[in-house]
Parts: C-alpha cells; sequence; structure tokens
C-alpha cells in the first residue's frame, strides 16, 4: 500500500462530546464511509467544565456507535493532534458547524501542522438541521425542557443519563 493510501486509511474525530449531539453522530457516520476505520477521541479539554465525566462520554458514545464496526471510541488527554498520530492516523477529521467554528478550527489546523505536519486536517461540514446544535445548547435543553425535547438534538441512548445527571445536579 503507498505511503498516500495509508493516510486515509485510519482517521480520528476528536472532541469533548459533553453530551454527544446528533450533529456528532452525522459526522462519525459520514466519516466512517469516507475511512476503513475511525477512532472516535474522547478528550478533556481544561478550558471547559464537563456535565459528564470522561467514562460517561465515552461509555455513551460507545452505546451510540455500536452499529458501527468500524468506529471505535478511546479516551486522551493532552493534544489532540498526539492521539492522531497515537492512533496510527494521520487524519484529524473535524466537523464545522458556522463561521466561527471554521475560524477557530482553522486557527487550530495551523496549529497542528507546526505540531505535526504529517497530519492533515479534514472538515465536514454539518448538515443543515444540525447546524444549530451544541452541547452547551443540550444542556441548556436539558435543563430547563425534557425528554421529549432532547430527541430532537441528541441521540435515544444520552437521554436517560443526562436527565439523570442534570437532577443530580439540581440536588447537589
Amino acid at each position: 500500500m503507498t505511503q498516500a493510501a495509508q493516510a486515509f486509511d485510519v482517521a480520528v474525530f476528536t472532541g469533548t462530546f459533553d453530551p454527544v449531539t446528533l450533529g456528532h453522530v452525522d459526522i462519525i457516520n459520514r466519516g466512517r464511509t469516507l475511512f476503513r476505520r475511525l477512532v472516535v477521541g474522547v478528550g478533556v479539554n481544561p478550558e471547559k467544565t464537563a456535565l459528564l465525566s470522561l467514562d460517561e462520554r465515552a461509555d455513551l458514545l460507545r452505546a451510540v456507535v455500536a452499529p458501527y464496526s468500524n468506529v471505535e471510541v478511546k479516551t486522551f488527554s493532552g493534544l489532540a493532534v498526539r492521539f492522531v498520530r497515537e492512533q496510527g492516523a494521520r487524519v484529524m477529521l473535524r466537523g464545522v458547524r458556522t463561521l466561527g467554528d471554521i475560524e477557530a478550527e482553522f486557527t487550530m489546523s495551523l496549529a497542528n501542522q507546526v505540531l505535526d505536519d504529517g497530519v492533515e486536517t479534514v472538515f465536514l461540514m454539518a448538515h443543515e438541521e444540525y447546524s444549530h446544535i451544541s452541547s452547551s445548547l443540550i444542556k441548556q435543553i436539558a435543563e430547563l425542557a425534557g425528554e421529549d425535547d432532547l430527541r430532537k438534538f441528541v441521540p435515544e441512548a444520552v437521554i436517560a443519563p443526562l436527565m439523570a445527571k442534570i437532577r443530580g445536579r439540581r440536588r447537589g
């Protein structure tokens, strides 16, 4: 296999996934058709306070992607570009929703090129129906609305654990 063919053999899609949304699932589903193997890296962002623990986020993602035989979920801390290399990948898959996302992702992509010029970033535009969905929005909806409303934004497997966490936070 040539080096060019190997470069697109494995891709890594990283994020905090707090919680995983239908937009994330859309990028995962589309990415898994472009690459032989897709690793979803659930990471720690020191600038964000996560609602769900790292293990909870990874477990929810595993439940959601279980039907996809070529997708696996792993946790990591540290630089995403290093995690990509640890997975034997040369492609970092990123989803973008808005112009703000594009600007932020462009900056991150340039930094990643400096850190490892052998890792390429591939961007997938969010489908229109998911372009407004963010994990922050989901947490607000979970706090203020209910399960029926959440079904429009997150996979079914996420609803009960997310609502339990929200209820626990209210009591705490």
